[in-house]
């Protein structure tokens, strides 16, 4: 893949998109390192460069101890791909970026990093794509970063409380997918959530993290505790809302999705889908085909 200078990017009026696959390195807003790749859109491959600059742009947030070059990732773009342009990244603490994972806190600013590289490559309208961990900082995201326009209109106000990070106008997504998240903080209803706390809080459990899952994971306990996602639902509207949940999924049961969809008031789709178990490892094409034509007509 071609290389891209190191920076934080900004949206300009003239289309920078190419044709090819490239990757980058994106500057978070904590100074955090984060590494993203993007994939042009494959359809109509003929099509001359920066035809599709006002075309959508998916931004890919993987789950805990994913990449931007995992395989289930990588998956998904060739999937999404076929429908719009694709950015992956590895958040803080993952793959080849730096800084260490805070499950779900500070991961809100390496989603905005790749969210304004986006837009500064010239695609006018992006779109959020989460699972699991991904799936919950997709949500925060969409409640602190708020539409320039819709701010000016009064549609929705921003709100006062969100972790370490605060709210922020620009490197907004247009739309919201969130695959698998959970509903709300320090659940261990199940096994598979009793066994990632244990990695998370526990020094051996950092460790295993470390060498046995390559993710980097911060010490330290959130303070404050950031907006949850049931908490950040109601903040994402006007923009379009989809929530995706398998029913067989082993970390969070359908309660998570059912409380995520209610907080949405009406103002969320939500599939429930039959047989699928956890977040971008679960996710089969068909599904993935179905997500992409939904942010593609959103």
């Amino acid at each position: 893949m071609s290389s891209v200078s190191e920076g934080r990017f900004r949206s300009s009026s003239v289309p920078l998109i190419t044709r090819r696959p490239s990757r980058t390195t994106l500057r978070a807003d904590d100074g955090v390192l984060i590494e993203a790749v993007y994939d042009p859109c494959t359809a109509d491959d003929g099509a001359l460069v920066g035809a599709d600059a006002t075309g959508t742009a998916i931004v890919v947030a993987h789950g805990f101890t994913g990449s931007a070059d995992r395989l289930a990732v990588r998956r998904a773009v060739e999937v999404f791909s076929q429908r719009a342009a694709v950015i992956t990244f590895s958040f803080r603490g993952h793959g080849g970026s730096g800084g260490r994972s805070t499950v779900g806190d500070r991961e809100v600013l390496d989603l905005a990093a790749a969210v304004d590289w986006a837009r500064s490559l010239g695609h006018r309208r992006v779109v959020t794509v989460g699972f699991s961990m991904g799936g919950s900082v997709v949500l925060r995201h969409g409640a602190l970063y708020t539409a320039p326009a819709a701010e000016r209109e009064g549609v929705r106000s921003v709100p006062a409380r969100g972790g370490r990070t605060e709210a922020h106008l620009g490197a907004y997504a247009d739309a919201v997918v969130s695959v698998s998240s959970p509903a709300r903080w320090y659940y261990r209803g199940t096994a598979p959530m009793r066994r990632l706390h244990w990695v998370v809080t526990r020094p051996t459990g950092r460790l295993v993290g470390r060498y046995g899952f390559r993710t980097r994971i911060a010490r330290d306990d959130w303070d404050p505790v950031p907006l949850s996602p049931v908490a950040a639902v109601p903040l994402i509207a006007p923009a379009p809302l989809l929530i995706v949940h398998g029913d067989r999924d082993p970390y969070f049961p359908l309660d998570h999705p059912r409380m995520l969809a209610e907080a949405a008031d009406g103002a969320a789709e939500l599939w429930l889908e039959r047989g699928m178990g956890h977040a971008e490892n679960a996710a089969d094409a068909a599904l993935l085909g179905r997500i992409a034509d939904w942010a593609a007509d959103r």
